[in-house]
C-alpha cells in the first residue's frame, strides 16, 4: 500500500510550481518512494500519505504538514522541518541528520532508531513522542517541549536548558548532556544527569556506557 488512504492527495499542493509537478507524476505512477531531493515543499498538506522509503534530502518543508504521514526508512538528511507539523507521524528509521527542526510540532510523532545527528530542534514540542532506540547525537534541545517522551537505552548527547520541559519523560538514555543556564554551559552524566532531568518531573535512567 502506497498511502495511507485509497485515492489520497495533499490537503494542499506546494506552492513551488516543480515540487508540485513532481508530487502530481508520484501520485499518478502509484508506486516507488517520492523523489523529494532538494524541492521547495515549504506549506504543503501532506498530511495521511505514506511516503515509506522516499528521499527528502536537503528538501525544504518550512511550515509543511505532514500530521500522521508515514514516512518510513525515508531519507531527509539536511532537510528544513522549521515550524512543520509532524504530529503523530511516523519516522521509524529515518535519517535525519543535519536537519532542521526547529520549532517543529512532533507530538506522538514515532521515532524508533531514527538517526538525529547535528539537529536543530530548538523550541520543538516533542509531548509524547516516541524516541526508543534513536540516536541523538549533537542535538539542540533547547526551551524544546519532551514532556511524556518514552525513551530507550538513547545515545543522549543533546543540549538542554532551563527552559526545556522534561516533565513525565520515561525510559532510559546514555549521556553525557549539555545543560545551559544562562551564561554558563556544564555537561552532565550519569546520576548527575539523571538528577536534573528528576528535578524537572521527569523519569529517566542515565546509563554507563560499557568500554
Amino acid at each position: 500500500m502506497r498511502s495511507l488512504y485509497k485515492g489520497w492527495t495533499p490537503g494542499e499542493f506546494p506552492e513551488d510550481g516543480t515540487a508540485a509537478q513532481r508530487l502530481r507524476e508520484w501520485i499518478d505512477a502509484g508506486e516507488g518512494g517520492l523523489d523529494a531531493v532538494d524541492l521547495d515543499l515549504t506549506g504543503a498538506d501532506l498530511s495521511y500519505g505514506d511516503f515509506s522509503e522516499s528521499w527528502f534530502t536537503d528538501a525544504k518543508l518550512v511550515n509543511a504538514r505532514l500530521v500522521e504521514a508515514e514516512l518510513c526508512r525515508s531519507d531527509a538528511q539536511g532537510a528544513d522541518f522549521s515550524g512543520a507539523d509532524l504530529t503523530g507521524c511516523s519516522l521509524v528509521r529515518v535519517n535525519l541528520d543535519d536537519a532542521v527542526l526547529r520549532g517543529a510540532t512532533l507530538d506522538l510523532a514515532n521515532l524508533v532508531k531514527a538517526s538525529l545527528y547535528d539537529v536543530d530542534a530548538s523550541g520543538a514540542s516533542c509531548r509524547g513522542t516516541q524516541f526508543r532506540g534513536a540516536s541523538l547525537l549533537g542535538v539542540n534541545l533547547r526551551s524544546a517541549d519532551l514532556s511524556n517522551a518514552a525513551f530507550q537505552e538513547n545515545a543522549f548527547q543533546v543540549t538542554l536548558d532551563q527552559n526545556t520541559r522534561i516533565e513525565g519523560a520515561s525510559g532510559s538514555v546514555f549521556g553525557p548532556a549539555v545543560i545551559v543556564e544562562g551564561e554558563v554551559s556544564r555537561e552532565l552524566s550519569g546520576t548527575a544527569l539523571e538528577g536534573w532531568i528528576k528535578d524537572k518531573g521527569g523519569n529517566v535512567r542515565v546509563l554507563t556506557a560499557h568500554r
